[in-house]
């Protein structure tokens, strides 16, 4: 019976070990996330404010050449 109970113990303590692996694991996928969302919202200003420069800065007239012509 003690082959048994040492058995069942080693597999106990190998779940708890894959447990813990888990949590961690999933504590990282979690705290990754938050970070792509906070990244995007980032993004979204950033292009919006692009866009909002872009849209306020004058046309050049079509008749001129760029300075480096």
């Amino acid at each position: 019976m003690s082959d048994t109970t040492s058995r069942l113990d080693a597999l106990e303590s190998h779940v708890a070990e894959q447990q813990r692996a888990i949590d961690d694991l999933s504590d990282v996928v979690a705290r990754q996330q938050r970070e792509i969302d906070r990244l995007t919202r980032a993004l979204e200003q950033s292009h919006a404010r692009l866009g909002a420069l872009e849209d306020n800065m004058p046309a050049p007239p079509a008749s001129e050449k760029p300075p480096h012509w």
